[in-house]
């Protein structure tokens, strides 16, 4: 049978399911993405207003969470004082290491060598320790410093935000800076200082201090203004609530769940139920001469009302109370028009 000889209500039947569907999916799709986006939200601990760079600290931005990227500049430097060394970095920290004995274990062979290690080898268990006895325990220990006082774009930042910072590089430390009764123990070699009297042919029992630094580089990072600082909003859902990066990291990169709020909301809401509408009136109307709108509406109301509420189920109650109200308007007005046909 060719198409131009089909009856006209089999067609009207096809474009009001079609026109209804749509707009249900729609509406749905707009909730259901809403869902998410409040899921997030609850996660991370609340929306995030982007300043961007050159944020300055503004009363109207307490106690919301914000995200802010720039170079931190440290104010209070980082310091040493048993090893007189201080860097303007976030974060120094030293590490020391002793040259000692190592058990190596291949198959069923076991060798031992002489290397450098960042913790004490117990040598009273390995397989042979005669001949390969370490020192003990370590006389200086490695440690880490942070600044007083690190800012970013005008704020302080917090000190969980502080040692959040990432990256380190090695800093070469200041000989000259050495106390008195060190610098007769150290060598400088290769950015390290070492306690062997021949620094390229360490022995057992040798130290070799190190720093390292945070690097000033720029950063991006979300946390909660308190004043005219940034610190770490407290008790969220994902358990930190804070996050810092490295670079100018878009918001969408950092939190993609929550980067966006979804867009045109209410006209997508609205173009839903009119487009159900559409779908419902050809529905309602067959063989009338001309859609009923009251009826239309209501139909729309009705079965956009009824299952846009089911993305909200277990999310939010006022969601789905509004939803299932605009379903009872919708039915309401369903039943008003069939009266009124009937009277």
């Amino acid at each position: 049978m060719r198409t131009d000889t089909l009856p006209r209500g089999p067609l009207l039947i096809v474009a009001g399911v079609v026109l209804l569907v749509l707009g249900v999916a729609l509406a749905v799709n707009t909730e259901r993405s809403l869902v998410s986006y409040q899921a997030a939200l609850q996660q991370h601990g609340g929306a995030v207003l982007d300043l961007g760079a050159d944020a300055e600290p503004n009363a109207d931005l307490q106690g919301k969470t914000v995200r802010i990227s720039g170079t931190p500049r440290v104010v209070e430097s980082p310091y040493d004082a048993d090893f007189n060394q201080q860097a303007a970095t976030p974060v120094l920290t030293r590490h020391v290491q002793m040259f000692q004995w190592h058990e190596l274990r291949l198959g069923g062979s076991v060798t031992y060598e002489l290397d450098w290690a960042d913790t004490p080898q117990d040598s009273s268990r390995f397989a042979q320790p005669a001949g390969h006895a370490n020192p003990g325990p370590f006389p200086i220990a490695g440690k880490r410093f942070d600044a007083g006082r690190v800012e970013l774009d005008g704020y302080r930042l917090d000190p969980a935000l502080v040692d959040a910072l990432p990256s380190s590089e090695p800093v070469a430390p200041n000989i000259k800076s050495l106390p008195s009764n060190l610098a007769a123990s150290f060598a400088l070699h290769d950015d390290a200082l070492v306690t062997s009297s021949t620094p390229a042919a360490p022995r057992l029992g040798d130290l070799r201090i190190s720093w390292s630094a945070v690097p000033l580089q720029e950063v991006t990072v979300i946390a909660r203004v308190d004043g005219d600082r940034l610190v770490v909003p407290p008790e969220t859902a994902d358990g930190k609530g804070y996050e810092v990066d490295v670079g100018n990291s878009a918001l969408v990169d950092m939190r993609p769940d929550m980067a966006e709020r979804p867009a045109m909301v209410w006209l997508r809401r609205v173009f839903a139920v009119l487009l159900a509408a559409l779908g419902a009136g050809l529905l309602l109307g067959r063989g009338a001469a001309r859609i009923d709108a009251a009826s239309a509406l209501g139909g729309s109301l009705l079965a956009v009302g009824v299952l846009a509420a089911i993305p909200w189920l277990g999310s939010g109650t006022l969601p789905v109370v509004v939803w299932l109200v605009i379903a009872l308007l919708g039915f309401g007005l369903l039943l008003w028009r069939r009266r009124a046909r009937h009277r």
